[in-house]
Protein backbone atom coordinates (compact mmCIF):
# COMPACT_ATOMS: atom_id res chain seq x y z
CA UNK A 1 0.00 0.00 0.00
CA UNK A 2 1.10 3.54 -0.82
CA UNK A 3 -0.03 6.40 1.42
CA UNK A 4 -0.50 9.88 -0.01
CA UNK A 5 -1.24 12.63 2.48
CA UNK A 6 -3.52 15.52 1.52
CA UNK A 7 -3.41 18.50 3.88
CA UNK A 8 -5.34 21.78 3.51
CA UNK A 9 -3.48 23.96 1.03
CA UNK A 10 -1.83 21.10 -0.89
CA UNK A 11 -0.74 21.72 -4.48
CA UNK A 12 -3.46 19.95 -6.43
CA UNK A 13 -1.49 18.94 -9.55
CA UNK A 14 1.39 17.62 -7.45
CA UNK A 15 -1.01 15.22 -5.78
CA UNK A 16 -3.54 14.31 -8.46
CA UNK A 17 -1.24 13.86 -11.46
CA UNK A 18 1.01 11.31 -9.71
CA UNK A 19 -2.02 9.68 -8.09
CA UNK A 20 -3.62 9.13 -11.49
CA UNK A 21 -0.42 7.65 -12.93
CA UNK A 22 0.21 5.36 -9.97
CA UNK A 23 -3.31 3.96 -10.17
CA UNK A 24 -2.95 3.44 -13.93
CA UNK A 25 0.09 1.34 -13.01
CA UNK A 26 -2.12 -0.85 -10.83
CA UNK A 27 -0.70 0.36 -7.53
CA UNK A 28 -2.84 0.66 -4.41
CA UNK A 29 -2.70 4.28 -3.30
CA UNK A 30 -4.68 5.40 -0.26
CA UNK A 31 -5.20 9.15 0.08
CA UNK A 32 -5.40 10.42 3.65
CA UNK A 33 -7.03 13.68 4.76
CA UNK A 34 -4.90 15.62 7.23
CA UNK A 35 -6.45 18.45 9.23
CA UNK A 36 -4.84 21.78 9.93
CA UNK A 37 -2.95 21.84 13.21
CA UNK A 38 -5.35 24.47 14.61
CA UNK A 39 -8.34 22.24 13.77
CA UNK A 40 -6.83 19.31 15.63
CA UNK A 41 -6.24 21.55 18.64
CA UNK A 42 -9.91 22.57 18.57
CA UNK A 43 -11.03 18.94 18.41
CA UNK A 44 -8.78 18.10 21.36
CA UNK A 45 -10.18 20.97 23.41
CA UNK A 46 -13.77 19.98 22.64
CA UNK A 47 -13.01 16.39 23.57
CA UNK A 48 -11.60 17.41 26.93
CA UNK A 49 -14.87 19.14 27.85
CA UNK A 50 -16.99 16.29 26.57
CA UNK A 51 -18.22 17.88 23.34
CA UNK A 52 -18.28 15.80 20.17
CA UNK A 53 -16.79 17.45 17.10
CA UNK A 54 -18.34 14.89 14.76
CA UNK A 55 -20.95 17.26 13.35
CA UNK A 56 -18.73 20.28 12.80
CA UNK A 57 -17.73 19.15 9.28
CA UNK A 58 -19.86 17.63 6.53
CA UNK A 59 -17.20 15.07 5.59
CA UNK A 60 -13.86 14.89 7.42
CA UNK A 61 -12.32 13.35 4.30
CA UNK A 62 -12.67 16.52 2.22
CA UNK A 63 -9.58 18.64 1.74
CA UNK A 64 -9.26 21.92 -0.17
CA UNK A 65 -6.06 22.58 -2.05
CA UNK A 66 -3.99 25.72 -2.48
CA UNK A 67 -6.06 26.85 -5.48
CA UNK A 68 -9.51 26.20 -4.10
CA UNK A 69 -10.02 22.72 -5.52
CA UNK A 70 -11.72 20.43 -3.00
CA UNK A 71 -11.16 16.68 -3.17
CA UNK A 72 -12.38 13.77 -1.09
CA UNK A 73 -9.65 11.58 0.33
CA UNK A 74 -10.09 7.84 0.75
CA UNK A 75 -9.73 7.90 4.54
CA UNK A 76 -9.35 10.26 7.47
CA UNK A 77 -6.12 10.44 9.46
CA UNK A 78 -7.93 8.67 12.32
CA UNK A 79 -8.66 5.69 10.07
CA UNK A 80 -5.11 5.34 8.73
CA UNK A 81 -3.64 3.17 11.54
CA UNK A 82 -6.26 0.52 10.88
CA UNK A 83 -5.40 0.46 7.18
CA UNK A 84 -1.68 0.27 7.92
CA UNK A 85 -2.24 -2.66 10.26
CA UNK A 86 -3.79 -4.66 7.41
CA UNK A 87 -1.33 -3.87 4.62
CA UNK A 88 2.35 -3.69 3.79
CA UNK A 89 3.55 -0.08 3.48
CA UNK A 90 5.46 0.45 0.23
CA UNK A 91 5.75 4.25 0.06
CA UNK A 92 4.66 7.56 1.55
CA UNK A 93 3.99 10.53 -0.74
CA UNK A 94 3.96 14.16 0.36
CA UNK A 95 2.59 16.70 -2.15
CA UNK A 96 3.83 20.25 -1.75
CA UNK A 97 2.04 23.56 -1.84
CA UNK A 98 1.44 26.12 0.87
CA UNK A 99 0.13 25.99 3.51
CA UNK A 100 -0.21 22.28 2.72
CA UNK A 101 3.44 21.57 3.45
CA UNK A 102 3.25 23.44 6.76
CA UNK A 103 0.21 21.36 7.73
CA UNK A 104 2.03 18.15 6.83
CA UNK A 105 5.04 19.25 8.86
CA UNK A 106 2.84 19.86 11.91
CA UNK A 107 0.98 16.54 11.70
CA UNK A 108 1.84 13.81 14.22
CA UNK A 109 0.13 11.30 11.92
CA UNK A 110 2.50 12.19 9.08
CA UNK A 111 5.48 11.99 11.43
CA UNK A 112 4.53 8.56 12.77
CA UNK A 113 3.85 7.22 9.27
CA UNK A 114 7.24 8.43 8.04
CA UNK A 115 8.88 6.70 11.00
CA UNK A 116 7.05 3.49 10.14
CA UNK A 117 8.00 3.79 6.46
CA UNK A 118 11.67 4.34 7.30
CA UNK A 119 11.65 1.35 9.66
CA UNK A 120 10.16 -0.81 6.90
CA UNK A 121 12.58 0.54 4.25
CA UNK A 122 9.67 1.92 2.24
CA UNK A 123 10.02 4.77 -0.24
CA UNK A 124 9.77 8.35 1.03
CA UNK A 125 8.57 10.64 -1.76
CA UNK A 126 8.06 14.41 -1.68
CA UNK A 127 7.65 17.21 -4.19
CA UNK A 128 8.00 21.01 -4.24
CA UNK A 129 8.20 22.40 -0.69
CA UNK A 130 7.35 19.05 0.93
CA UNK A 131 10.94 17.67 0.93
CA UNK A 132 11.43 20.03 3.89
CA UNK A 133 9.31 17.59 5.95
CA UNK A 134 11.84 14.85 5.17
CA UNK A 135 14.85 17.13 5.54
CA UNK A 136 13.87 18.46 8.96
CA UNK A 137 13.67 14.90 10.25
CA UNK A 138 17.05 13.81 8.91
CA UNK A 139 15.82 11.48 6.17
CA UNK A 140 17.77 13.31 3.46
CA UNK A 141 21.17 13.37 5.18
CA UNK A 142 23.81 12.05 2.80
CA UNK A 143 21.31 11.82 -0.07
CA UNK A 144 20.86 13.61 -3.37
CA UNK A 145 17.53 15.46 -3.33
CA UNK A 146 15.68 18.42 -4.74
CA UNK A 147 12.90 20.84 -3.84
CA UNK A 148 11.21 24.06 -4.91
CA UNK A 149 13.79 26.89 -5.06
CA UNK A 150 14.04 28.66 -1.72
CA UNK A 151 13.55 25.58 0.48
CA UNK A 152 17.07 24.20 0.12
CA UNK A 153 18.02 25.23 3.67
CA UNK A 154 15.63 22.64 5.08
CA UNK A 155 17.22 19.72 3.24
CA UNK A 156 19.77 19.11 5.98
CA UNK A 157 22.81 17.14 4.86
CA UNK A 158 21.56 16.61 1.30
CA UNK A 159 23.22 17.40 -2.01
CA UNK A 160 20.53 19.53 -3.64
CA UNK A 161 19.80 20.00 -7.33
CA UNK A 162 17.83 18.71 -10.30
CA UNK A 163 14.17 18.33 -11.21
CA UNK A 164 13.33 14.75 -10.20
CA UNK A 165 15.84 12.80 -8.13
CA UNK A 166 15.84 9.22 -6.86
CA UNK A 167 18.53 8.24 -4.39
CA UNK A 168 17.94 4.86 -2.82
CA UNK A 169 14.50 4.89 -1.23
CA UNK A 170 14.13 8.69 -1.46
CA UNK A 171 12.34 10.31 -4.42
CA UNK A 172 12.04 14.09 -4.57
CA UNK A 173 10.88 16.56 -7.22
CA UNK A 174 11.15 20.32 -7.70
CA UNK A 175 7.55 21.36 -8.30
CA UNK A 176 4.27 21.20 -10.18
CA UNK A 177 5.90 21.36 -13.61
CA UNK A 178 7.51 17.96 -13.07
CA UNK A 179 4.58 16.31 -11.24
CA UNK A 180 4.10 13.86 -14.10
CA UNK A 181 7.80 12.94 -14.12
CA UNK A 182 7.60 12.50 -10.35
CA UNK A 183 4.83 9.97 -10.95
CA UNK A 184 6.80 8.12 -13.61
CA UNK A 185 9.84 7.93 -11.34
CA UNK A 186 7.75 6.37 -8.58
CA UNK A 187 6.28 3.85 -11.04
CA UNK A 188 9.79 2.97 -12.22
CA UNK A 189 10.84 2.34 -8.64
CA UNK A 190 7.71 0.57 -7.41
CA UNK A 191 6.83 -1.44 -10.53
CA UNK A 192 9.39 -1.17 -13.33
CA UNK A 193 10.86 1.28 -15.84
CA UNK A 194 9.03 -0.68 -18.53
CA UNK A 195 5.67 -0.01 -16.89
CA UNK A 196 6.49 3.67 -16.61
CA UNK A 197 7.37 3.72 -20.30
CA UNK A 198 4.17 1.92 -21.23
CA UNK A 199 2.02 4.48 -19.43
CA UNK A 200 4.09 7.37 -20.78
CA UNK A 201 3.36 6.16 -24.32
CA UNK A 202 -0.32 5.53 -23.58
CA UNK A 203 -0.94 9.09 -22.40
CA UNK A 204 1.06 10.67 -25.25
CA UNK A 205 3.64 12.13 -22.88
CA UNK A 206 6.60 13.82 -24.52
Amino acid sequence: MIVMFLAPGFEEVEALAPLDLLRRAGLEVVTVAIREAKTNKLIDKLGRIGVSAANLWDDPRTVTGAHGITVTADVTEAALPGRLARASLEAVILPGGMPGTTNLDASPVVEKTLELAAAKDAYLCAICAAPLVLGKRGYLAGKRATCFPGFEEYLAGATVGGKVIRDGKIITAAGMGVAQEFGFEMISALVSPEKAGEIRAAIQSL
